[in-house]
């Protein structure tokens, strides 16, 4: 019995550059690393409570981020309750991996990056 962690297969096995490029595509989506953030930070969530947590997002693509990030198999789906219905959405092992990574975006994005003025606003 190996004690490595079991591996997720990726699509270009060999080349040097290969596990930043599979991992930027697991993680790489605009609200990917939020919504595994929010799940590190706060537990399994229900979707509206998701929802609120993820500033922004809206219904569709929270759903379409959470079924993308299930097939991933960095988050489980998990129902709760049929009546009414209740489902639970948690990190998988390999999701809880990436909190190092995802601590550190946040700790560069605080270094590097500046909050946006209201001159940077696009004019309405």
């Amino acid at each position: 019995m190996s004690d490595s962690p079991e591996k997720l297969s990726v699509w270009c096995a060999g080349e040097d550059w290969c596990p930043i490029t599979t991992t930027a595509s697991l993680i790489g989506k605009k609200w990917h690393p939020v919504i595994i953030h929010r799940l590190l930070d706060n537990g399994p969530s229900g979707f509206n409570e998701l929802k609120e947590n993820v500033d922004g997002i809206s219904s569709k693509v929270l759903s379409d981020s959470l079924e993308d990030l299930q097939e991933k198999g960095l988050v489980d789906r998990e129902v709760i309750n049929e009546q009414p219905f209740r489902v639970n959405y948690s990190l998988t092992e390999h999701g809880e991996s990436l909190e190092s990574v995802i601590t550190e975006m946040a700790a560069w994005g605080e270094t590097y990056l500046q909050e946006p003025t209201e001159a940077d606003e696009p004019a309405e």
